[in-house]
């Protein structure tokens, strides 16, 4: 940014010299013109990817926007720039851009207790209650682990209103405002913010008319509901409990503002030059840089310490976004991951440099590697195969854990008898945050289902002890171990995990 002081002659010779610089055609970056397609394809295919897509903003100018391998296994229509993909938390973004508009706007405060705007908001503490603020809500330093409240909330049929109201049964474990806790359900929150201060205006709608319009942005959308019925779109695969499958699309509607938005590399390239312009597009200002600067700055310290692998030394979060250092220069970023597909949105103002990586397998770090690779090509670091390193370090991992998955079918396969008959272990259980829960038999198996999850069941085999293994329906849950406590040969709880991607604790469920 110029600075403020400067007279306005010189301001205006000053803002007439950058905007000439960024017209003039960015110099050849050698990995870009000589190994990009090579390095991609040959990282798709050691990652097992499908399909990727990837736009390169450097100077203003979209120097890279293409698609590589295929929207659908065993189906030969290609990936190209236009092909749709779910950006999942990369839509945390345009919410914080949003409300940060609504504060340039004086329409809100950041800094304001969240009371002001929802009156009945709570959380578990009542000190934090009472001071959590807009800004924090955004900032994952409410004392939530990461991802706590996940698997209540996530392809859930509970309304917005109602994940909100269930936050105050969230105990932290960590706390407020001083650890970093990823929260999805603090965003959702924070997206009910824009109706209750806007006359009703939805998240959705404003959204829509704030940012993709004025941006251009007309293959973006705002819901995942009806994503498999749009055209050219990447289906969704993982090979986290198996060899690499289909798996349903996420509907994320119900937690839109943190997660629910579907995009391309196309539309993306003109989010990275919005990002990379100080909020201009074409031109024009679509949103004051003092409002798009807030977005940046830091509220919460994620690392401080130097990294063992790239040259950075901090990581802190905005309003949506990340930020680190990268070999000297500033970088802004976020990922998303969807049942399926992952996906890196980066930008470095400071090089003129943006960076957009869609992916369609959720269990690979490609999208990471090759996002580094081009930081790398661009910011100065000597070359790296950035996918090598990664894929070796997933590999030592593997070589020294035990395949979770395969031990819980080794001990289903000793077809043990259970201590006590199926039906003792059916009924309705409850968790106070969750719900209920219904177990059933059903021939030589128990059947779980779930209320606020319409569709989703797990089914559950007898291991030993009083140990079950539960295979949910829907693959992204998992493969994972259900544990019963039974006393004076009743039994009392349930214990269920899911897959880590959807969230890492247990929970337990009182039989009623």
């Amino acid at each position: 940014m110029t600075h403020t002081l400067l007279r306005p002659c010189l301001l205006a010779a000053s803002l007439a010299f950058a905007t000439a610089a960024q017209a003039q055609t960015p110099a050849p970056n050698r990995f870009i013109t000589d190994s990009l397609d090579s390095y991609i394809r040959r990282g798709m295919q050691k990652w097992d990817v499908p399909g990727l897509a990837v736009v390169v903003v450097k100077d203003g100018q979209v120097v890279v926007q293409k698609g590589y391998g295929v929207r659908q296994v065993g189906k030969p229509e290609p990936v190209d720039a236009n092909t749709l993909f779910m950006i999942a938390s990369n839509t945390k973004l345009f919410t914080g851009t949003a409300l940060a508009k609504l504060d340039g706007e004086g329409k809100i405060g950041l800094d304001e207790r969240v009371t002001k705007y929802l009156p009945d908001f709570r959380l578990y503490d009542s000190t934090a209650s009472r001071l959590v603020t807009v800004r924090d809500l955004m900032s994952h330093h409410l004392g939530f682990k990461t991802f706590q409240g996940d698997f209540t909330f996530f392809k859930s049929n509970l309304e917005r209103a109602e994940i909100v109201r269930r936050m105050r049964l969230m105990q932290p474990t960590r706390q407020f405002r001083k650890d970093y806790g990823y929260s999805n359900s603090a965003f959702v929150a924070a997206g009910e913010v824009i109706p209750a201060t806007t006359g009703g205006t939805s998240w959705e709608t404003y959204v829509q008319q704030n940012l993709l319009q004025p941006l251009g942005m007309t293959s973006t959308f705002v819901s995942s509901a009806g994503f498999g019925q749009r055209p050219n779109i990447a289906y969704a695969y993982s090979n986290t409990f198996g060899p690499l499958a289909r798996v349903p699309f996420d509907n994320w509607d119900n937690m839109a503002p943190c997660a629910s938005m579907v995009s391309n590399v196309t539309d993306l390239g003109k989010w990275l030059r919005f990002q990379l312009d100080s909020g201009r597009y074409e031109g024009r200002q679509v949103l004051p840089w003092a409002a798009l600067r807030k977005t940046r700055d830091a509220n919460t310290i994620i690392s401080s310490r130097k990294s063992g692998l790239y040259p950075m030394h901090f990581v802190t979060y905005g309003l949506g976004v990340e930020a680190a250092d990268y070999n000297g220069r500033q970088v802004f970023w976020h990922t998303g991951g969807a049942s399926g597909e992952v996906s890196n949105v980066c930008f470095v103002p400071e090089a003129g440099l943006g960076i957009a990586v869609l992916t369609n397998n959720d269990n690979q770090s490609f999208f990471e590697a090759l996002r580094y690779q081009l930081l790398d090509s661009y910011l100065g670091m000597p070359y790296v195969d950035r996918s090598a390193q990664a894929l070796a370090r997933r590999k030592a991992g593997q070589s020294t854990a035990p395949d979770p998955t395969a031990a819980l079918a080794a001990r289903v396969s000793k077809k043990a008898k259970a201590p006590l008959q199926l039906s003792a272990y059916t009924g309705e259980y409850e968790n106070p945050l969750f719900g209920r829960i219904q177990i059933s038999q059903k021939g030589k198996q128990l059947l779980i289902t779930i209320p606020n999850h319409p569709g989703l069941t797990a089914t559950l085999d007898y291991m030993d002890g009083q140990e079950f293994r539960a295979t949910y329906s829907d693959l992204v849950f998992g493969v994972m171990p259900a544990k019963f406590v039974v006393a004076d040969g009743k039994v009392q709880t349930v214990e269920l995990r899911v897959n880590d991607y959807v969230e890492e604790d247990p929970y337990v469920f009182a039989r009623k």
